[in-house]
């Protein structure tokens, strides 16, 4: 059997343990409406996103979320773990970046939906058939807040088709 010896094993050590001090920073992320968000009249944009997602006695469920969660969280851990490397593990860093890319892929889902179409009353007392989108309210409502307690709003979605 052949041998073999590596050289520089105490600086490997010393690098594996920075990037274990730096991962233990436990942290928390949290993207969607963040409290605080309200529409002018003072109606918080989470209660008018549960609203739209899971629907209510008059209004059918168009649900953004669930289904961006579906199509995008797959990628998510393969997205974290390349984050994470690109900013040598500083977990702030990455979570908030983290942040950003599903805040992104959220407020996409509410400008793209197009599943259950608007009743005709609505069209006419809005002026047009986009689903989700009435003031842009909610779409430039998403943002993320990581572990310190920072909310981020991400800057406004491209619209299409509304006001």
């Amino acid at each position: 059997m052949r041998r073999m010896n590596f050289a520089g094993g105490e600086q490997v050590e010393d690098m594996l343990a920075k990037i274990i001090e730096k991962a233990q920073a436990v942290g928390t992320l949290k993207v969607g409406f963040l409290e605080g968000s309200t529409y002018p009249d003072g109606q918080g944009v989470a209660e008018v996103a549960a609203y739209n997602e899971f629907g209510t006695q008059n209004m059918p469920a168009r649900p953004f979320f669930r289904s961006m969660i579906a199509e995008k969280s797959g990628n998510w851990g393969k997205s974290l773990g390349n984050i994470a490397k690109a900013t040598n593990y500083d977990v702030a860093r990455t979570l908030a970046l983290m942040g950003e890319g599903i805040g992104s892929q959220l407020q996409q889902s509410i400008v793209k939906y197009n599943a259950v179409p608007l009743a005709d009353s609505t069209v006419a007392r809005k002026g047009f058939a986009k689903q989700l989108i009435d003031t842009a309210t909610m779409v430039n409502s998403v943002g993320y807040e990581v572990n310190d307690g920072e909310k981020h709003i991400l800057p406004p979605a491209a619209q299409g088709g509304g006001k």
